[in-house]
């Protein structure tokens, strides 16, 4: 069926913050666009610019070879194209940039092969203001043909597209391991606003100090690669002995000023316990060798 159908039209599913920066970088591409939301009145600005509007996801669907959906999650994927829009999507392609778990999306595959349905995942790793710049991430999984087939319209949406594999489930996996940098990282710096904050230092005045040791990770992580490869995490600079000393300092500090320490005191127990297992001469990474066992 997708051979007869408008290879350089597109459909959106989806019109939140993201959804409706996916179908402008569409529609500034030239390419013919059909929008659709469950909710009504998100696609004003996007028919000002030459989308189509759709009264259904069935609708939408049906208007072209291509549809991408990017909803909250896959509880939302499956409303919309397990009940909404089946019955259009035989023959059609899915790309599902919507964030969820690799179970879900292996679960989304088997019944999009159930339903004669070609189906792609993929993960958006930037926020929404990139997306049509060169400085978007996209990252897709699952047939290698079928990635090829609609690569030309994808890459509409700008930035660098990686294809991970034919493992339907790998752009999740991605997805799921940056995403846990990016928020434990979030919650280590709004943590450290509330302590700076308690003790007298402005955001703005630790600003330029806080870049500078996010600045101090890109070697980590690059030395960390033949670390894990060979399961040996030196700690001749810096071993979990002393980076136990510093969690504990600011647990104290941070309780002084009744502040949380939770997320501090979790990191500190996992380094205790490595200590406790033999390997406090070792470097920080150690832990992930041990988290998850009992």
């Amino acid at each position: 069926m997708s051979m007869h159908l408008d290879q350089s039209a597109v459909t959106v599913l989806g019109l939140g913050p993201m959804g409706r920066a996916l179908a402008g970088a569409f529609l500034e591409a030239g390419l013919r666009t059909t929008v659709w939301n469950r909710t009504p009145g998100r696609d004003a600005d996007l028919l000002a610019r030459g989308a189509a509007g759709a009264r259904s996801a069935e609708e939408a669907v049906a208007a072209s070879a291509l549809t991408v959906i990017c909803v909250v999650n896959d509880d939302a994927v499956d409303a919309v194209l397990r009940r909404d829009a089946v019955a259009a999507l035989k023959g059609r392609t899915v790309v599902n940039l919507s964030a969820d778990t690799p179970e879900r999306a292996r679960d989304l595959a088997d019944w999009a092969a159930g339903h004669g349905v070609r189906y792609l995942d993929g993960a958006i790793m930037t926020p929404n203001t990139t997306i049509g710049t060169p400085a978007a991430v996209f990252l897709h999984a699952g047939p290698a043909d079928l990635y090829a087939e609609h690569r030309t319209v994808l890459e509409a949406l700008g930035g660098t597209h990686t294809h991970l594999g034919e493992d339907i489930g790998r752009a999740a996996a991605y997805d799921i391991a940056l995403l846990d940098i990016f928020w434990t990282a979030m919650a280590g710096y709004a943590h450290a606003l509330v302590v700076a904050r308690a003790e007298g230092v402005t955001a703005r005045e630790l600003a330029p100090f806080a870049k500078g040791i996010v600045d101090i990770l890109p070697p980590i992580i690059e030395q960390s690669v033949e670390e894990t490869e060979r399961g040996d995490f030196p700690g001749d600079g810096n071993p979990i002995t002393s980076a136990v000393s510093s969690m504990a300092h600011i647990v104290h500090t941070s309780e002084a000023h009744g502040i949380d320490a939770g997320v501090m005191r979790a990191a500190e127990g996992m380094a205790r316990r490595a200590i406790g297992r033999g390997h406090g001469a070792d470097g920080f990474l150690r832990i992930a060798e041990l988290l998850g066992r009992r």
